[in-house]
């Protein structure tokens, strides 16, 4: 046993002054309160968060400006990114990713031996490859297939990987070359064989869709949830909150994109179709908002200019500049993205849970911010920061 001490908790259930013991044999807290067990380490003057989850990475991917770089690149080469990008996620107080999209076994592999104990990192949920139409958006690290029986095998293949999720893309994206950004990829019927294929097994889905009738499709088919929702309007909106889907909605990565610009080695394609969905984007909070839509944090880290290791504190900042409050962003990057993954053992400070804990500065509940000022982090018990 150690004790965290004299510590500020704070978490979806509120801000109190607690002792945290955590059981290093299991990984978990044992008590949160006036009990104090084993080592001490006082923590006076700071705060002890839950880990956080970031539903929406790309463990193979950089920040590279120019994406097509990956093409030309062994998979292997992919392999060594994802570990180092782990190490990096895991220093800033992300403790849970969900991988959506690499190619082959990268993503499955890397979960593999993060559980094994082979690799330091976050816990990873994985998707494997994501399902496109043939050409379409992401096509070139995906599995590409057409039609409602096609895409059903291409959703078992991911589950017989072990994905923990499957991924399709119901839209086109901003970093595939000659793709529209909300044109709609693949149908409602595709995504529907790909819901009832990943049901069978007990496993959520989710969507990458930018455009009103690819978010339409997918929330109708049965699809968790939507990954950027651009373009969401209000029918959109009413729907993900009447199905139950979830959004997740990446702020950071298109903001990155338009801020840095050409001048950052971003092909010039990329960069104005992120200018015109940055501007779409804000309709589609106050949409969201209004109808009350779950948000979970995702920041598709690893696309241009989003650094694994800064992309969630740029997340939550931006969470709070498009409506919710610092408590909302902190619900909807723990206990939020829990739920999502199907995690419910994760994403608060209590007994019972499991020990992945933040220390900070300041308190998340009140200052976005405080995420830049990581003074310690613990994964399952262990001080990895």
């Amino acid at each position: 046993m150690f004790t965290l001490t004299d510590a500020t908790v704070v978490d979806v259930d509120g801000v109190r002054e607690a002792n945290v013991v955590v059981d290093e044999a299991t990984g978990r807290i044992d008590s949160v309160g006036d009990r104090v067990d084993g080592e001490e380490r006082d923590v006076s003057g700071l705060f002890v968060a839950p880990g956080l989850v970031d539903a929406h990475v790309h463990l193979m991917m950089d920040g590279r400006p120019d994406v097509s770089g990956y093409k030309h690149e062994p998979v292997e080469r992919a392999c060594y990114r994802a570990a180092a990008n782990l190490r990096h996620t895991l220093a800033a107080g992300v403790t849970t990713v969900r991988d959506l999209g690499a190619p082959g076994n990268v993503a499955t592999s890397a979960k593999a031996a993060v559980a094994a104990g082979e690799l330091d990192g976050p816990r990873i949920h994985a998707a494997g490859e994501n399902i496109v139409m043939t050409g379409g958006h992401g096509h070139w690290f995906g599995r590409e297939a057409d039609g409602p029986e096609e895409v059903r095998k291409a959703a078992r293949e991911q589950l017989k990987r072990g994905a923990d999720v499957v991924k399709c893309m119901a839209t086109g994206g901003v970093l595939t070359e000659g793709a529209i950004t909300g044109a709609p990829e693949l149908t409602e019927a595709e995504m529907r064989a790909i819901v009832e294929a990943a049901s069978a097994k007990g496993i959520p889905t989710a969507a990458h869709a930018h455009g009103e009738t690819g978010i339409k499709n997918a929330a109708r088919a049965g699809i968790t949830s939507i990954e950027h929702g651009m373009f969401m309007d209000e029918e959109a909106a009413s729907l993900l909150v009447e199905n139950g889907t979830y959004w997740v909605p990446t702020a950071s990565a298109v903001r990155e994109i338009v801020e840095a610009g050409v001048e950052a080695g971003i092909p010039e394609e990329a960069v104005a179709k992120a200018e015109d969905a940055a501007g779409r984007f804000e309709v589609a909070w106050e949409h969201a908002l209004d109808a009350r839509v779950t948000i979970a944090m995702g920041t598709d880290a690893g696309t241009p200019v989003n650094d694994h290791g800064q992309n969630a504190l740029r997340e939550m900042e931006l969470m709070v500049e498009y409506g919710l409050s610092p408590d909302e962003a902190l619900e909807a990057a723990t206990v939020n993205g829990a739920d999502l993954l199907g995690l419910d053992d994760v994403g608060k400070v209590a007994e019972g849970y499991v020990a992945d804990l933040v220390v900070l500065d300041a308190d998340p509940s009140e200052d976005a911010s405080a995420w830049r000022t990581v003074e310690g982090v613990y994964r399952e018990g262990v001080k990895v920061v």
